[in-house]
């Protein structure tokens, strides 16, 4: 392995998915330094264009594609899904929480420092997405929008497999009683994964679970996850929760990615 390849233990994956190439990539087997170190991929962070550039080039690498053509979407903590029949340029990505693609050689990434990272297949691997899944995008249906994109796409939803990969665990997610109410006015069924808080008037929220919890409701075939905390594991990732509570400052993100199966540019 060269010196400038990502070790693979700084890369996550789960056997649910199979042989479909994706990865929950981790903080760790980039370029980037200071507050960003160092596999930082947000391209709205501080970070400089040559170290975003070796880093993404780095995971494009371990997914099989060109640089351009691993995608991200402008994130906006929505419901909506890009459908990529092609590479947009550079700049150019649409505002979006979710991608799906049924074409070859292409790899679709989510950016996150806290929220739900989730990564689908179809069963043979043809028809593949990835969400980015705070807790507002969750409760407002980003992932049953991005089941519907890929049964379009001849997916339907009980031939798809999910995980929600690392994100901030239900012992570190402390909320107000403010996001509480704002999250069960929307969807009810969300009180199961509200805990009492260690503070008066608050909550203790479960993103994984109920991000699992949705995607079961939405007849997806499977759906798992990871239970990796952001917050908790200061080596392997960024957070943003971390970040406040340590007074703000910047921060990186890390990525997650996936691709179709045996779909790839011979990067």
């Amino acid at each position: 392995m060269g010196t400038d390849a990502i070790p693979p233990e700084a890369v996550l994956r789960h056997a649910l998915l199979g042989d479909v190439p994706h990865g929950f990539f981790t903080r760790l087997g980039g370029v980037s330094q200071g507050p960003y170190e160092s596999l930082n991929c947000s391209t709205r962070s501080g970070d400089t264009p040559q170290a975003l550039a070796e880093n993404r080039r780095r995971i494009a690498t371990v997914m099989g594609v060109r640089p351009e053509y691993l995608l991200g979407v402008t994130q906006v903590h929505g419901d909506g899904v890009a459908v990529v029949t092609s590479p947009w340029e550079a700049g150019a990505a649409p505002q979006a929480d979710a991608l799906v693609t049924d074409r070859p050689g292409v790899a679709l990434g989510v950016i996150t420092a806290d929220c739900g990272p989730v990564l689908f297949a179809a069963e043979d691997g043809g028809v593949v997405g990835a969400a980015h899944a705070g807790w507002r995008g969750a409760v407002g249906g980003v992932l049953e929008a991005t089941l519907a994109a890929m049964a379009r796409l001849g997916a339907p939803a009980v031939t798809v497999r999910a995980v929600v990969g690392p994100c901030i665990g239900q012992q570190s997610y402390e909320v107000g009683a403010d996001m509480r109410a704002r999250a069960l006015a929307e969807d009810p069924d969300a009180e199961a994964f509200f805990a009492g808080g260690r503070r008066a008037e608050h909550y203790q929220f479960d993103l994984a679970g109920y991000c699992v919890a949705r995607l079961r409701r939405a007849g997806i075939g499977r759906a798992i996850a990871l239970s990796v905390d952001t917050l908790g594991d200061t080596r392997r990732f960024f957070s943003h929760r971390r970040r406040t509570l340590a007074g703000g400052g910047p921060i990186g993100h890390q990525i997650s990615a996936i691709a179709r199966a045996g779909a790839t540019s011979g990067a």
